[in-house]
């Protein structure tokens, strides 16, 4: 009995060290997405949501990190493959036998959960077995429909509903469109593995231009969110803020590429938070359920 649970315990902090480092980049900010969106809250719901989106991520981490062993043993040498708790064909085997239960645990919600999971997949395979991650432009683009889809599953179960409403698909067309046009920020932190694995990232490429573009392109985008959702002065300011001093912290903070890292997560979540204020928004924050 105690070497099962030793083998048990071996194996979830296995998962755990797969997942961990992307719970400040994916679990919250898309879990906080989800929630404020929809317009219903249910405590087993979200529960049930949080499972589907951990099992996606852990499956799409499986697949990648088996692909990406010399870049990690510079940039996160603790991940399963590069400390040696796994190898490269059991990761790619996991990758494989998650996808298959990731589709069977969408069954058990609706159609659009499974055809969201199965986009997940695909975009996997594009990702990874097409090497589609070597280019800068369509890694970004794929990383950006890959979180979308989370958000859309996670967003679908929590809702308990099998479509979105008119709110839901403005909230995700947003959220689509600043992550596609941000999500290279990631890349800031793993400039020299993926100079080692023969990555082109946009901050390989344009080290200078990348920097300046999140300058910029954070204070305009945070203006153009805070309008579009009819902020009030007080919440604009704010909002506008934080998005100018998530730029500022790219550009300057060169030789602290750690501090960088977390500050994908407030850009996110500022973004989430924003939400809040929409119509109807704050009800739904509120947890009432509006038919």
């Amino acid at each position: 009995m105690s070497r099962f649970v030793a083998i048990t315990l071996r194996h979830c902090e296995t998962a755990w060290l797969f997942t961990g480092s992307d719970f400040k980049t994916i679990i919250f900010p898309v879990m906080i997405f989800a929630t404020v969106v929809s317009p219903c809250h249910n405590p087993l719901a979200l529960f049930y949501a949080l499972c589907w989106l951990w099992f996606h991520l852990f499956q799409f981490n499986a697949s990648n990190q088996s692909y990406s062993a010399l870049e990690d043993m510079l940039n996160k040498p603790w991940r399963p493959v590069p400390s040696g708790r796994i190898n490269v064909k059991d990761s790619r085997t996991l990758r494989w036998a998650l996808m298959v239960f990731c589709l069977g645990l969408s069954s058990l919600f609706s159609f659009n959960v499974v055809m969201s999971s199965g986009v997940c997949t695909i975009l996997l395979v594009m990702h990874d077995d097409l090497h589609i991650s070597h280019h800068p432009i369509f890694k970004n683009l794929c990383n950006a429909a890959g979180y979308v889809t989370f958000e859309l599953g996670s967003l679908l179960i929590l809702s308990r509903e099998s479509s979105l409403d008119g709110t839901s698909i403005k909230a995700l067309s947003c959220s689509a469109l600043v992550i596609s046009l941000t999500v290279h920020a990631q890349d800031f932190a793993d400039v020299s593995g993926d100079l080692k694995s023969g990555r082109r990232t946009l901050p390989i490429i344009a080290p200078e231009g990348s920097r300046i573009y999140m300058l910029c392109a954070l204070p305009l985008f945070s203006f153009a969110l805070a309008s579009f959702w009819n902020l009030g002065p007080l919440s604009s300011g704010l909002f506008v803020s934080m998005g100018s001093w998530v730029g500022i912290r790219y550009f300057l903070f060169r030789d602290k590429i750690g501090i960088n890292q977390t500050t994908v997560c407030i850009t996110f979540i500022s973004f989430h938070i924003a939400l809040l204020h929409q119509d109807h928004g704050l009800w739904r924050s509120l947890g009432i359920c509006v038919q």
